[in-house]
């Protein structure tokens, strides 16, 4: 158990532009959701727009240390199809925004992303790749808080940029760029699927 608690030196072994290239890359995801909820306008002012990047970060956070832990088991089992359930979840919120976005409503009116289930869909979603790093981590011995932390950072980050971009977007564009936002959210889930397949 020491392991856990006691970091080794290791950690330093990944360079800091190693570690950037993997945090910005596990980041794409939440920053093209966050374009997306940013343009829809969903989220209904600066807290909710915190609380969503908030998430987004942690769990980017928290998916390494557990894939760290897990071990060649588990992550054997999940890699077979962690890929569709990714898809699914990213689907199911991108289809509820596109049929939001058809109402005849001027108002964006599809649930606020930062709150209840569709927060907890979006931030596995998004990071389900970052266990995979984890796991990864694990076998070639290197400490996974510090990065864990880092790439939660940047995700954190970009995911307030890409808020803020889609809004200014929104803003431009209207209530069409709900429609957008739900299509986004689809094609990033069919990204990851057929990333995967052939893989």
């Amino acid at each position: 158990m020491a392991v856990f608690f006691y970091p080794s030196r290791k950690w330093i072994d990944v360079d800091f532009i190693t570690l950037s290239l993997i945090a910005v890359s596990l980041s794409l995801d939440a920053f093209a959701v966050c374009l997306g909820v940013g343009a829809a306008q969903s989220c209904p002012d600066r807290k909710s727009e915190f609380r969503l990047a908030g998430f987004f970060g942690l769990f980017q956070a928290l998916m390494p240390v557990l894939g760290w832990l897990a071990g060649v088991t588990i992550i054997r089992f999940i890699g077979q199809f962690d890929h569709w359930i990714a898809f699914g979840l990213l689907a199911y919120v991108g289809i509820n925004m596109i049929h939001s976005g058809l109402k005849k409503s001027e108002k964006a009116s599809c649930e606020d992303p930062s709150r209840g289930k569709n927060l907890f869909i979006l931030s596995i979603a998004t990071s389900i790749d970052a266990f995979a790093v984890g796991l990864t981590l694990g076998l070639l011995k290197v400490q996974v808080y510090l990065p864990a932390l880092f790439i939660g950072l940047v995700t954190f980050s970009l995911s307030v940029v890409g808020l803020f971009l889609g809004k200014k977007l929104g803003e431009k564009f209207g209530k069409r760029m709900e429609i957008v936002g739900g299509i986004v959210l689809i094609l990033i889930g069919i990204r990851v699927l057929v990333t995967h397949l052939m893989g």
